[in-house]
């Protein structure tokens, strides 16, 4: 069972996220041209909020239950809400679907997606999820070692042009998780310049993070961006105070898509010194 996904499924991090996810795939709709999604730590895919693990946090409760009940929200908040209660009855949440089914249900008949999953039972439970759809493959390995494999994507004999991969990782030792995370952006980048990337991590103190970020802004990209929500102030680092979400090679304005969401997220979900960032680390040339 992968418990940081279970337990916190719903929560202020996972709305940021999917908020976000979802407005990288839609911009990628706006072309004809097919697209690949790969996402190298994927989970099971769909997470039931009755299960002992949800109820033990009720974070669903603190996170996408607020705004469920909350009119007159952005669009791009509004569209993430439609795709989370696409997978539950009219009037109800009872379950969650995590990343890689919110992209899956995004896609159109021409994308492919490919979802890579290490522990196995979380593997086997996201094979069975996808069975019946030929557009998403399911890997059971490490997502890091995908690359090379994955990266530039086919689809038949004819390769895709453009592709997004998002890293979501347990981040379990997080020293190690950041240096991986830049190796792997560089490996992308590499073998697929135009390729958008979005990885997702926590804050508990952001002054932790400033190595990570120095890194990304030498990345060989077009452009790096900023995505990040605090609930509170970030000066605990034994809790989960916020997360953010960089973004490399982001389509054209997409921080004028994401700009009406975060100050909605922060007002709906935070707490007292609540507060967010959205920035660019690299502006596009």
């Amino acid at each position: 069972m992968n418990y940081r996904h279970a337990f916190h499924a719903g929560n202020h991090a996972d709305v940021l996220k999917h908020v976000v996810m979802l407005a990288m795939i839609d911009a990628l709709k706006q072309k004809e041209s097919p697209f690949f999604v790969l996402d190298t730590h994927a989970g099971r895919g769909r997470y039931q909020l009755s299960a002992e693990e949800s109820r033990k946090t009720a974070e669903a409760n603190l996170g996408i239950l607020q705004l469920m009940t909350t009119p007159a929200l952005p669009e791009v908040v509004e569209r993430y809400l439609r795709a989370v209660q696409a997978d539950n009855p009219v009037g109800a949440l009872v379950s969650y679907p995590g990343s890689p089914l919110l992209a899956a249900r995004a896609l159109r008949e021409q994308d492919r997606m490919a979802a890579c999953e290490l522990q196995k039972d979380e593997a086997a439970a996201l094979k069975e999820l996808f069975a019946h759809d030929r557009r998403v493959q399911v890997f059971a390995g490490n997502g890091y070692d995908s690359i090379r494999a994955l990266l530039p994507p086919k689809s038949g004999n004819d390769k895709i042009g453009r592709a997004l991969v998002l890293i979501d990782p347990p981040y379990e030792a997080q020293d190690a998780e950041y240096p991986q995370i830049i190796s792997t952006l560089r490996e992308i980048l590499t073998r697929m310049p135009q390729a958008q990337c979005a990885v997702w991590y926590p804050i508990k103190q952001r002054r932790s993070l400033q190595q990570f970020f120095r890194k990304a802004t030498h990345l060989p990209a077009k452009s790096v961006l900023v995505a990040e929500l605090l609930v509170r102030p970030d000066d605990s680092p034994l809790r989960l105070n916020g997360s953010g979400m960089l973004l490399v090679n982001t389509p054209w304005q997409f921080d004028k898509i994401l700009s009406p969401a975060l100050p909605t997220l922060k007002k709906h979900l935070g707490e007292a010194g609540a507060s967010t960032r959205l920035e660019w680390l690299k502006m596009p040339e």
